[in-house]
């Protein structure tokens, strides 16, 4: 009982360990506030519980230190002291037995010296970490603004398109219903004459059956004056009508179904019109600024100060053989490439009789004979006899264009893998390679071709852009 007077007293006079604080380890219900900590039991004592440690004899020589929380990770395994030194040489927390031992010739500081400099990098990591957050935040707001981006195109695309094609539907509709209606009054026409032949048929086939009756009462008559009389009368109410040369005249339907789809086509080619002006808009947002670059010109090409212009030449100028140049073919590239996104580009080609245009890989092979194809990496259109367009798609694909251009549209859409060609004038486009596989950098692709003494003497030009 006195015990317990003594306790509570003690209760009343000492703190209770507060949050912070380390609290004894041997208090049950309300945890004191530890003084002094163990470490041989590895325990923390309040002022109570560390009576016996002061007075039985086989405690009093424990060692006893300032109170510390999480004891047992604080003290060495192996001489069962306080971790107070760090090895910076093994990266590892020693006592002061550790350091005189086996990490005699390493580098050894206080704890709480390396403590400061860990707080310096956890505080230096913590920022970082911090702004890699915040790098992913945006990224994340970046990538939500991309495809919210990418959302509102696609549904733009698909309205443009439904619009596109209802405008079409209705003109098949309205073609149809024009030709239904031609070729029904052509058949009800029909039908009426028929019909109206018909009935004057009839209407005679009853006549003659009268008159049939009443020459059958005269063969029975006696009376020769009667007989006379009455087949004169006969004879000249007889319907006169030779049916013999009168038919029914059948309609022409020939050239019907055609002339409707001539109409429909016109119809539809108007509206095209308007849909492929729109759409060299579209393309046109994404003109760059291209000019030829002399490293890469053959040797008989020659290009205008600006970078602007180039058209062939028999003469063969002395430049330097560099890995860039194309040795054989008259070909030169842009000086600018692209391996991402969209561009676009015009290049004029009036008067001209051959040409080639395009867009080629940057390590695409350039001396000697070159196969232009895109499995050599050349995605190329091109202009033969003054007349004759071609896609060098190996096979190559010979090409029907409405008018021959004057000025030809290069539109890349890398990511899509898609390279278009237009013909910027009629608004048309000419070909479309898709499906493309691009790996590396994308470079624009010139060749005036020969001059051929003068017949295909007219430069290539690359145009200022101006949006229709």
């Amino acid at each position: 009982m006195a015990a317990q007077f003594k306790q509570a007293a003690v209760k009343k006079a000492s703190e209770i360990a507060q949050p912070g604080e380390v609290p004894c380890d041997v208090c049950t219900g309300v945890r004191l506030k530890a003084l002094k900590s163990c470490l041989v039991c590895l325990s923390s004592y309040c002022e109570i519980h560390l009576e016996r440690h002061q007075k039985v004899s086989g405690l009093v020589k424990h060692k006893l230190i300032e109170p510390l929380d999480n004891l047992e990770n604080r003290i060495c395994t192996k001489h069962e002291e306080l971790l107070e030194l760090y090895c910076k040489t093994d990266q590892m927390c020693l006592c002061q037995f550790c350091a005189e031992t086996d990490h005699e010739s390493h580098v050894v500081v206080p704890l709480t010296e390396e403590r400061q400099g860990k707080e310096i990098e956890l505080g230096e990591t913590q920022a970082e970490f911090q702004q890699m957050v915040q790098e992913r935040e945006a990224k994340i707001q970046e990538l939500q603004q991309s495809a919210t981006f990418s959302r509102e195109a696609a549904d733009k695309e698909i309205a443009e398109g439904v619009q596109v094609f209802t405008a079409l539907t209705q003109f098949v509709e309205t073609g149809l219903g024009q030709l239904t209606q031609q070729v029904r009054q052509k058949k009800k026409c029909t039908a009426k004459q028929a019909e109206d032949f018909i009935k004057i048929l009839n209407q005679e086939i009853s006549e003659l059956m009268k008159r049939n009756a009443e020459l059958e009462e005269l063969s029975h008559s006696d009376d020769p004056l009667q007989l006379v009389q009455s087949l004169t009368s006969l004879k000249v109410s007889l319907p006169s009508r030779n049916w013999t040369e009168i038919s029914l005249r059948q309609p022409s339907y020939e050239g019907t179904v055609a002339r409707a789809l001539a109409e429909l086509k016109e119809a539809l080619s108007k509206g095209m019109e308007t849909f492929f002006e729109a759409e060299l808009k579209r393309v046109q947002r994404y003109a760059v600024d291209v000019t030829l670059d002399p490293d890469t010109a053959h040797p008989k090409l020659l290009l205008s100060d600006d970078g602007k212009q180039v058209n062939h030449c028999d003469t063969v100028r002395t430049l330097p053989d560099n890995p860039e140049r194309f040795s054989f073919c008259v070909i030169v590239l842009g000086k600018q490439s692209f391996s991402s996104g969209r561009f676009y580009y015009e290049v004029e080609v009036k008067g001209k009789t051959k040409w080639d245009l395009g867009v080629v890989s940057v390590s695409a092979h350039r001396k000697g004979q070159i196969t232009a194809c895109p499995g050599e990496g050349y995605w190329t259109l091109q202009l033969r006899n003054g007349n004759e367009y071609m896609a060098l798609t190996d096979p190559d694909v010979l090409l029907s264009v409405k008018s021959q251009p004057q000025k030809v549209g290069v539109f890349v859409d890398y990511d899509e893998g898609l390279v278009s060609f237009y013909n910027v004038d009629a608004a048309d486009i000419i070909y479309s390679f898709t499906c493309c596989s691009f790996t590396e950098k994308l470079c624009p692709f010139f060749s005036p071709c020969f001059n051929d003494s003068g017949d295909n003497s007219a430069p290539l030009r690359i145009s200022d852009v101006h949006k229709r």
